[in-house]
């Protein structure tokens, strides 16, 4: 036996596992070898004889759960019946209680109606009317409690000697209003009995007990089904477990607890409703079946197993090595089938002849031809097209004398379907184990989707690279750090032509290096390769406007890294000509001026008069000092202390009078744009002195407040036409209100203020007219719309204009009084930082200048 097990151990192929298995037995004895040969088919042996053990113990432990389930249902079954007996007999004590309580029958005819149901319900043993100090009104058919009464000495009404559990039960059923039961003590004949109290009330006052009793074996005995009787040992138990009527069932035999099968599996207990915990109905199945072992079927099996078992040990010991062989064969058939199955790669075997011998799985599902119809077939094959069959029985010719070509061809595919499909074929020769060739090996992939994709992105690049060539933009990518130029499209190669110089200038201009150091960049290796864009700073600038001069144009460039098809960070530059922008920029800029220097000019037009009045004061105090001098002067009335006060005067009121034309110089000259950090106190002093010889003649009364304010970065004289703008509006509106002179005013607040976070300068001027009409502020900021009959309608619109070109916002609302409008305030403000336009290029200002030209 040694000798055959060690020949069939041979025998399999030299797998791992069992090249550790083999190397374990050899290093056993020969005695030990023949253990474990024989070990082997008893352990079967007995793990078939365990199975049938447990067959047998499931079927036992299924016969178990099935007669539990069947006590458990007769049971719940035997309760129905009797919680129905026991409700219905309560319907009937509770419709005898209420014609108590309502006084409907007296104790004659409860005695009467109390015979009647006694008579009807045989388990009724009595029935007693107590009233409320537990006093017997009347009583019909009570044993036990006609013995309490006869041994008292009280006459009939007097109040009996009842027990605790009658005293306690007649308490709770007053106090709970509601039917209670309780069990009482066994009578002296040993009968178990069970009370109902039935509180009787006389509308709201408690008048006394309806008191039933029950006998539980007659309860027992029409309460429970004879069917179940008969199959169970039913009973009647109490609380404690003790047996009040019914019968129980004797142990269970040894053999069954033996086998410890069937001590309290058939057994079963379910209170009693409505009663409750205090009685519980108990039925215990009487033993019918013999058990495991006494059943004759156990022992007809058992000697059949074990029949099976010893004719399995013979006939494993004839086909042992059959079966192991077979095995090995399989599982080697199956190895190498799988791995076939699973490439995806169709194989194709030819002899010296060129006839098909062999095909896979995978070749036969993409030519849609089973392996029955392609082995043995010759050239042409089904599976090729008409139109290729010459040119493919040129490359099966030159495949037959050895002329193949190490790379693969590709050719075209016929399916049986009549469908065609692009495929790559190469080809091997085919050596058997003597090292002989049997023929050529084809190995073919199916290409038409890498094809399609191919196909996909080519024409996919093509259309990219035209929209690219059609942009009004140059798109320039070269990597970092060298003068490689990636891509170009057309305008990039008009402006700059092949150059990777234009790409680096651009990306300079823009603030954005083209050229990062690196410790490798003296090597030939990149060494920013693979360095994500996210690690570089700054790695997008929006709107970043350059002026080449070589192209004499301005260029918007926008830049950002980016990680090219072979891993090298490279940088995009986008050029967009914006020089007819920027000169459209230009002259919107420069008729902006213009039309600001035309808003002065007619602001100070339209306060022409105010001017001249406030002139004539000074002018007029000069022409009376000198008339006044020289009069005392030709008198020789004047001292030299009195001449000397009276020229003081007078150039006092000349300096005034030059200060006045100075400031109205100044506010009207036309000069360049000159934003310079201002003093906000100054600019408001200017605009006020200004403002008020207008508010002087339409008797107006300015009062401003400033707080102590931060220089901002603004052009003072555009801020200041602002405030006159808005001074001189506030003034007309009161007038054309028609205010009295106690509220002609005007109020400038000038305050610190924060807007979105940041800080801001707020100036509010806020007058008491009548406001502004809901259709005059929806146009109120458009050009050349205006409610005044001498007005051109551009002084608000420039107002908004200077104020948001400084950064800033502008805004009107209407002040109530209750109902009524009681004035407007205008406000807007300046950030404290600057504007972003404050640092404009000077390049601008020479445009605006050849604008002007």
């Amino acid at each position: 036996m040694n000798t055959r097990l060690s020949a069939r151990l041979a025998s399999l192929r030299e797998f791992p596992a069992l090249l550790h298995l083999k190397q374990w037995w050899r290093q056993q004895s020969p005695h030990r070898q023949d253990r474990y040969a024989m070990l082997a088919p008893l352990l079967a042996v007995l793990l078939f004889l365990a199975a049938i053990v447990a067959a047998f113990g499931y079927l036992r432990l299924e016969e178990m759960e099935r007669e539990q389930e069947a006590v458990r249902r007769d049971v719940e079954y035997a309760q129905q019946r009797m919680r129905l007996r026991l409700l219905e007999r309560q319907e009937e004590l509770v419709r005898l209680a209420q014609q108590i309580s309502g006084q409907e029958i007296d104790t004659d005819q409860f005695r009467n109606r109390a015979n009647a149901l006694l008579t009807q319900y045989p388990e009724l043993q009595g029935l007693s009317w107590l009233d409320e100090r537990r006093r017997l009104r009347a009583a019909h058919g009570t044993p036990s409690l006609a013995h309490s009464l006869t041994n008292s000495p009280a006459r009939a009404g007097a109040r009996p000697e009842k027990p605790s559990e009658t005293e306690n039960a007649f308490a709770l059923a007053r106090e709970l209003r509601q039917p209670i039961y309780v069990q009482r003590s066994a009578t002296p004949d040993g009968s178990a009995l069970l009370e109902l109290h039935l509180p009787l009330y006389s509308r709201t006052r408690f008048s006394g007990v309806l008191l039933a009793e029950y006998s539980l074996d007659t309860l027992y005995r029409y309460g429970v089904p004879s069917e179940v009787s008969a199959r169970y040992a039913v009973s009647l138990r109490d609380s404690r477990g003790e047996v009040l009527a019914g019968s129980s069932a004797t142990k269970h035999n040894r053999a069954g607890q033996w086998l410890g099968w069937a001590a309290s599996a058939n057994e079963y207990e379910v209170p009693v409703s409505p009663v409750g915990n205090g009685l519980v109905l108990h039925a215990q199945a009487y033993r019918a079946s013999l058990g495991v072992i006494g059943s004759g079927l156990f022992w007809l099996v058992g000697t059949l197993s074990a029949m099976t078992a010893w004719m399995l040990i013979a006939n494993w010991r004839h086909t042992r090595r059959r079966m192991q062989a077979q095995q090995a064969l399989v599982l080697e058939t199956n190895f190498r089938r799988a791995m076939e199955n699973s490439m995806p790669t169709g194989m194709r075997a030819l002899d010296l002849q060129g006839r098909i011998t062999y095909v896979n799985a995978a070749f036969c599902q993409m030519t849609g031809w089973s392996e029955g119809e392609l082995v043995g077939c010759t050239a042409p094959f089904p599976y090729w097209p008409e139109e290729d069959r010459d040119m493919l029985m040129g490359r099966l010719e030159d495949e037959l004398t050895g002329r193949v070509t190490p790379g693969g061809f590709q050719v075209r595919v016929k399916r049986k379907d009549s469908t065609l499909f692009d495929a790559r074929i190469y080809v091997s020769p085919l050596i058997d184990a003597r090292g002989l060739q049997t023929g050529w090996m084809t190995s073919m992939t199916d290409i038409t989707e890498p094809n399609r994709v191919r196909e996909q992105l080519y024409a996919s690049y093509e259309r990219f690279t035209t929209v690219l060539e059609a942009l009004d933009a140059s798109v320039s990518v070269a990597p970092l750090g060298t003068d490689e130029l990636l891509f170009a499209n057309k305008l990039y190669r008009l402006w700059f032509h092949e150059q990777s110089s234009g790409h680096v200038r651009l990306s300079t201009q823009a603030g954005m290096p083209a050229r990062l150091s690196s410790e490798d960049s003296q090597d030939s290796v990149d060494g920013l390769m693979g360095m994500p864009t996210s690690a570089l700073p700054d790695a997008e600038v929006e709107n970043a406007e350059v002026y080449v001069e070589e192209l004499d144009k301005w260029l918007e460039v926008r830049t950002r890294y980016l990680t090219w098809v072979d891993g090298r960070l490279a940088q995009m530059v986008i050029a967009t000509d914006i020089t007819p922008r920027r000169l459209a920029e230009a002259q919107s800029a420069a008729q902006a001026e213009r039309a600001q220097t035309a808003s002065r000019l007619i602001t100070m037009g339209e306060m022409a008069s105010s001017v001249a009045h406030e002139l004539n004061q000074p002018l007029t105090a000069i022409n009376n000092y000198c008339n006044g001098m020289v009069s005392r002067i030709k008198a020789q009335q004047i001292s030299e202390e009195d001449l000397l006060g009276a020229l003081e005067k007078t150039a006092k009121q000349a300096q005034r009078a030059g200060q006045i034309i100075q400031r109205i110089r100044s506010f009207v000259k036309r000069s360049e744009p000159n934003r310079t950090l201002s003093e906000i106190t100054v600019m408001v002093n200017e605009a006020v002195e200004l403002a008020e010889i207008e508010l002087r003649r339409y008797n107006v009364r300015l009062s401003y407040f400033m707080a102590d304010l931060p220089p901002v970065l603004v052009d003072p004289i555009l801020i200041e036409q602002v405030l006159v703008n808005l001074l001189k509006n506030a003034a007309e509106s009161i007038v054309h209100a028609q205010r009295p002179p106690q509220q002609r005013r005007v109020e400038l607040h000038v305050l610190p203020a924060s807007v979105e976070g940041k800080p801001v300068v707020e100036f509010t001027v806020t007058d008491t007219g009548r406001g502004i009409a809901p259709e005059v502020m929806a146009r109120l900021y458009e050009a050349f719309h205006t409610t005044k009959a001498e007005g051109m309608g551009i002084g608000l619109s420039l107002c908004r204009s200077i104020v948001e070109s400084h950064q800033g916002r502008m805004k009107a609302e209407n002040l109530y009084n209750g109902p009524e409008v009681a004035g407007c305030r205008f406000t807007f403000w300046l950030p404290v930082d600057g504007p972003e336009a404050a640092s404009a290029p000077l390049q601008l200002q020479a445009e605006k200048s050849q604008v002007r030209a």
